[in-house]
């Protein structure tokens, strides 16, 4: 039974949702905060303290613990804000067509809350009685966050390097966990033992008296395997996981963990088939866990849902996820940031994404961390970055500090985006490379990187008016492939509406499903990945590239199955995704090791 939304806004950058839960949570809507930049929370603190009339006091960074702090505080600052918008939807029955409707317009048709409200405000109705319904029956969206685990750098004091617990991800858990929120924390990138070890120390990841956890842990995965592996580590530790967000490896915003050739529709087929396995094994763990803490274990299993996201973008996709796979709820995130009213855009970047097509949206090498990460073309910080090198200034000052995660040549962490490190990659390469090819690919590499932990924050100071000091306007922007058919600017009931299919707000007819969509990807990553491991190829190099080709060939003959068993119920333009399929079959059978 459906009661409220059946999607969720994901964690966008560091900026792009920062306020998203002030923005959409009084509506229903939850939304997912980014806890890497703590300097951009802190400005955002005074920022909504100011505009709320709340006191501020400011956490400066010579305090000890001042990450944590600035993070609590502002998750405080956000749940107060919240409640107090989340009170006037409330009251604000007594105006027609007011806030309190658009909170129900926005529901899906199915949702049992919209279908009782417009049952008991047919005709002459008790204002008191439907006001006193909607305090029982409404609630806000959840204010989630999310931690990149491995984003974990040491931090110092007064020149002494601080105790584990002091390390960015774990400052970030303790300011979740000491917080007043009742939500989740999104615990994204792979697996880090030493925090998952941490959080065990925090009260409210383990059930109360009444039997229910005030804070929760959602794991985002890319296949069944890292579910069970993260699951049954987390389990061992009396931490239950709440919720598996299930994300394209590929066809998503921001960092792109590319699996081994698993593709969206057979993963999240697994899950659904194995979800009762994943649930009664990691409950049997856990209970154990809980019971050798002599801690309350519970009678029955918690709830696990299963959710997913990752270049959704029409109603149908929306309904076959949620109705043929069965996840809990689906996360739209790049279209959302055409939507003022649900993300925080300057309007210059706004105006770059309206006019972004496929060929503007590529995976690129820009990240200090070595991962793959989407990006557009234009985009200010990579133009900025590109002056640097004309100047023959290239790297950016490493003001913030988090992408620390390097060692240079003296064991000291350092940043690949930071002009300190660059300067020393470069000789370093110009000296040790003979080869001319070699040496343009290594400087290339070097080169390609630009400062993430201010350009995804530049954005939001910009919208908000906010300095942004000696770091400049540059504005880095991570949107999935998926932008590419959204082209106009719209309203948050105009994004819900098109998720649930009662209007649309794709004016294009060519767009392909979201699974061809990264079937394609997949092919061109493959490709890339060929070219790169050059000749001859060793061993394992091959087995891994054929591996990574048989997956997805058996994931093109799971689509074959697949549409012809939806067909006419959630995939439109049949036959041409069909094609599509026939036409990668072919292109990957041409791909030689």
């Amino acid at each position: 039974m459906i009661q409220g939304h059946t999607f969720h806004i994901p964690v966008m950058g560091l900026g792009y949702t920062i306020d998203s839960p002030v923005k959409v949570a009084p509506y229903g809507i939850s939304s997912v905060v980014a806890l890497a930049n703590d300097s951009l929370i802190e400005k955002m603190r005074e920022f909504y303290c100011t505009q709320f009339n709340l006191p501020y006091r400011a956490i400066p960074r010579r305090d000890k613990d001042y990450r944590s702090d600035r993070i609590r505080e502002y998750l405080n600052t956000l749940d107060i804000i919240v409640r107090r918008k989340f009170e006037e939807v409330i009251h604000s029955i007594h105006e027609k067509g007011a806030e309190l409707e658009k909170y129900i317009d926005m529901l899906p048709e199915m949702s049992e809350i919209r279908k009782n409200f417009r049952r008991i405000t047919q005709g002459q109705y008790d204002m008191h009685k439907v006001w006193q319904w909607a305090r029982e029956n409404l609630v806000p969206g959840s204010i989630d966050v999310n931690i990149m685990t491995k984003l974990d750098k040491v931090n110092f004091f007064r020149g002494e390097q601080l105790p584990q617990e002091y390390n960015d991800a774990h400052a970030a858990i303790r300011g979740f966990a000491t917080s007043n929120l009742n939500s989740s924390v999104v615990l994204s990138a792979g697996m880090n033992p030493y925090l998952f070890s941490y959080m065990e120390q925090f009260e409210d990841f383990y059930p109360g008296v009444d039997g229910q956890m005030k804070k929760k842990i959602i794991l985002k995965v890319s296949d069944y395997r890292s579910a069970l592996i993260q699951g049954k580590m987390l389990a061992k530790k009396g931490l239950w996981v709440s919720e598996f967000r299930v994300e394209s490896g590929l066809n998503c915003g921001g960092h792109a963990f590319a699996t081994d050739g698993y593709l969206m529709g057979p993963v999240l087929e697994e899950f659904k088939t194995l979800r009762d396995t994943l649930r009664d094994t990691l409950n049997e763990i856990y209970v154990q866990a809980l019971t050798e803490k002599g801690r309350i274990a519970p009678d029955k299993p918690f709830p696990m849902l299963v959710t997913a996201q990752g270049g959704v973008g029409t109603d149908d996709e929306h309904r076959l996820l949620l109705e043929h796979y069965q996840v809990d709820s689906v996360g739209w995130g790049t279209p959302f940031l055409l939507v003022p009213e649900a993300t925080t855009t300057d309007e210059d970047t706004l105006q770059l994404l309206v006019n972004a097509r496929e060929e503007d949206l590529y995976l690129s090498n820009v990240s200090p961390i070595g991962v793959p990460f989407n990006n557009v073309r234009n985009n200010t910080k990579d133009l900025e970055k590109e002056a640097r090198i004309r100047e023959g200034k290239p790297g950016s000052p490493c003001t913030l500090q988090h992408l620390k995660l390097f060692r240079d040549k003296d064991g000291s962490p350092i940043c690949t985006a930071s002009k300190e490190y660059q300067r020393q990659a470069l000789a370093e390469a110009e000296e040790s490379i003979e080869d001319t090819v070699l040496l343009a690919k290594t400087r290339q590499n070097i080169l390609d990187k630009v400062c993430l932990c201010v350009g995804l924050a530049t954005s939001t100071k910009k919208a908000h008016g906010i300095s942004n000091g000696a770091d400049g306007d540059a504005v880095a922007v991570c949107p999935g492939p998926n932008l590419a058919w959204f082209d106009k600017i719209v309203t948050l009931r105009e994004m819900a509406g098109h998720i649930y299919g009662r209007n649309q707000v794709i004016s294009r007819t060519d767009r392909p499903h979201m699974f061809v969509n990264e079937l394609k990807m997949y092919v061109d990553y493959l490709k890339t990945k060929v070219d790169e491991a050059g000749r001859p190829l060793n061993n394992r190099a091959r087995a891994q590239l054929t591996t990574f080709r048989e997956n997805l060939l058996k994931g093109i003959d799971y689509y074959n199955g697949l549409f012809e068993q939806i067909r006419g119920r959630f995939v439109s333009n049949g036959d041409k995704n069909e094609n599509l399929l026939e036409e990668y079959r072919k292109e990957l059978s041409g791909i030689t090791f």
